[in-house]
């Protein structure tokens, strides 16, 4: 038999086994149609804040906005998009940060973004008790009990997010068969700031960056298996790093960096401060500055104290970084 009538012979066998390949593959490349939901994102940086060493005493903050400053739209190639470029929640970030912080024993936090619903609702309580209370006399009177104070507020919000900020890849083709790897590189950077509600001091601030990564792998096939005939095949992936996580453990890291920070400035202490020395040595490390033993930086206490602070170099927070206030 000639050789083009053997090749014309092979072609169906040769497009049969492409196609029982083909309907092999389909299973394990077929996108979930659903997928469970989870609690949360159980990261490293997540890890850490909750393994924090524990302070001598808890501390009552809040935060009243963590926003978005940098007015940035998500970027679009096709058309222009509302959408923002980073989360519009992160004050829930920042306060679940905070409550986690220590497995729960850093701070107390208050609830101040939805303040004016707060009220709204006790207001509500009030006058259902007066109207409808099941006694009257001494029992209308009552009233509910204060709303606690904040000894410090946490401001600070997204300033920046750069979108490629550094992109690459690495392509070969011979024969037509090649493939390429492409990646992309974005900047998120937040600020935190602990500010003390007696005089209104910031008695620290810190900066993270956190970099988000984008990865595209993709392979292709272009040849010609008769003079009529060409095949092709392709195949690929990418990878995108969630923002909204990326944003979550910057934010995290703040917390992690803003407790060290302060306790270093002896604004708290930590309950155990030999547990707590290696967060504060890495911390140092981390800002590239000299490692000073807590407790035990006079000089740094007293350039950060104010002329009325105790000589210890504790600024005390009063008694509403423990107690609640005298009224609504």
């Amino acid at each position: 038999m000639p050789a083009f009538m053997r090749a014309a012979a092979l072609r169906p066998v040769g497009a049969a086994l492409a196609l029982a390949l083909l309907a092999g593959c389909a299973p394990s490349i077929q996108a979930p149609v659903s997928a469970a939901p989870t609690v949360a994102e159980n990261t490293t940086i997540h890890q850490q804040l909750r393994d924090l060493p524990p302070p001598v005493e808890p501390i009552v903050a809040a935060v009243y906005h963590y926003t978005d400053q940098t007015g940035q739209f998500e970027a679009s190639r096709q058309v222009q998009s509302l959408s923002r470029a980073v989360t519009q929640g992160a004050s829930s970030i920042l306060i679940k940060a905070l409550q986690d912080a220590g497995d729960g024993r850093w701070f107390t936090v208050l609830e101040r973004e939805g303040l004016d619903n707060l009220l709204k609702e006790r207001q509500i309580i009030r006058e259902t008790r007066t109207l409808y209370g099941e006694g009257r006399g001494d029992d209308v009177a009552r009233v509910l009990p204060p709303l606690l104070f904040a000894g410090m507020l946490l401001e600070g919000g997204i300033i920046s997010y750069d979108t490629d900020t550094s992109t690459g890849g690495f392509g070969a083709r011979i024969l037509g068969i090649g493939g390429k790897v492409e990646y992309r590189k974005d900047t998120a950077v937040v600020y935190l700031r602990a500010v003390s509600t007696q005089n209104g001091r910031v008695l620290a601030s810190v900066n993270v960056s956190k970099t988000l990564y984008s990865v595209g792998v993709a392979a292709d096939v272009f040849r010609y298996v008769a003079s009529d005939e060409i095949l092709e095949l392709e195949a690929g992936f990418t990878s995108n790093e969630p923002e909204h996580v990326a944003i979550k453990q910057a934010i995290e890291k703040a917390v992690i960096a803003l407790i060290v920070e302060g306790a270093v400035r002896d604004y708290w202490t930590f309950a155990d401060p030999a547990a707590a020395a290696p967060l504060v040595e890495a911390y140092a490390k981390e800002k590239v500055l000299p490692v000073t033993p807590m407790r035990e930086a006079p000089a740094l206490a007293a350039a950060t104290r104010p002329d009325d602070a105790p000589a210890d170099g504790r600024i005390r927070l009063a008694s509403a970084i423990t107690a609640g206030g005298d009224g609504d």
